[in-house]
């Protein structure tokens, strides 16, 4: 009886001893706190700089102005000719059309190297992932002839068309990761009973891997959405612009730049990301732990 009491004492020191907090957790949580302050404070700073006038906003060190001024919401609103709205509505479009090509093209090419038999697979497979490497700068110039050549300068398609012929590479690699962890033996069942890859591909695969498609889409909506340099090459009319070059348009060569609407349609920008991945950051985690990418 002796001997068990003191083993209960002991464990009862060491459960209040692993809540104790330790110099060094303490020094970690100080760590991260001071990353994560860092990380918002420029979000915080925008936020504040919004609801300040213009000769306030870099003069005045506070982050919550001294005079409120909810005008600068109003006046980028409409303050570029055109309601906000309508380049809220065309990086939507963009973004719609990226994620759905995205995620077919995407999606199939990762089935073909994870399932399929063909001749040098690995080779592709390997200049697949090269193409990661590959600095975006080095195919601008080919690509800008092309489409000009087409006709596609100055409309969507640039955008568009290149996420069908999956040209992203870091989904196919995910997504394959993803595949190779589902149980071959469906397949094989699924050939029992006379399914094809094409069968297979849509009655198996795809429901599946839904977790991984979600983390597809997500991210191509997000990385689509904060696309400048693409969207600055191809859209010259101010009709077609995205909320990037829109909130460009705020700044003015001459001087006479509105930095007080321009942040505040930049806070306005962050409300569709924030909203997506409060709603989608579990399927967020999910996608990406099981399809063997964490670390």
């Amino acid at each position: 009886m002796t001997t068990l009491t003191r083993r209960m004492e002991s464990a009862a020191d060491l459960a209040r001893a692993r809540r104790r907090p330790t110099a060094r957790r303490i020094a970690l949580y100080a760590l991260v706190s001071a990353g994560a302050l860092a990380m918002v404070y420029p979000v915080v700073w925008m936020f504040g700089a919004s609801l300040k006038p213009d000769t306030e906003i870099f003069t005045e060190v506070g982050l919550l102005p001294h005079q409120w001024d909810l005008n600068n919401y109003a006046e980028g609103w409409f303050g570029l000719q055109t309601p906000f709205g309508e380049f809220f509505l065309n990086s939507f479009i963009v973004c719609a059309g990226a994620v759905v090509g995205n995620l077919v093209s995407c999606s199939l090419t990762a089935y073909a190297f994870a399932r399929l038999r063909f001749r040098a697979k690995g080779l592709w497979f390997v200049i697949m992932l090269g193409t990661i490497m590959l600095p975006h700068h080095v195919t601008l110039i080919p690509q800008y002839t092309l489409f000009f050549e087409l006709g596609w300068v100055d409309t969507y398609l640039p955008l568009i068309v290149p996420k069908l012929l999956a040209t992203d590479a870091f989904f196919i690699f995910l997504f394959v990761q993803f595949i190779r962890g589902i149980p071959a033996e469906l397949d094989d069942a699924a050939k029992l009973d006379g399914a094809g890859p094409g069968r297979i591909y849509l009655s198996i695969i795809l429901p599946l891997l839904t977790p991984a498609l979600v983390t597809g889409a997500i991210f191509t909506f997000i990385w689509t959405y904060n696309d400048f340099f693409s969207q600055l090459i191809y859209l010259s009319s101010r009709d077609l612009y995205t909320v990037p070059l829109a909130l460009r348009a705020f700044l003015d060569t001459t001087g006479q730049s509105s930095w007080g609407p321009m942040f505040a349609m930049s806070a306005l920008s962050l409300v569709p990301l924030v909203v997506i991945f409060m709603i989608f950051q579990r399927q967020i985690v999910e996608g990406i732990a099981t399809s063997g990418l964490k670390g």
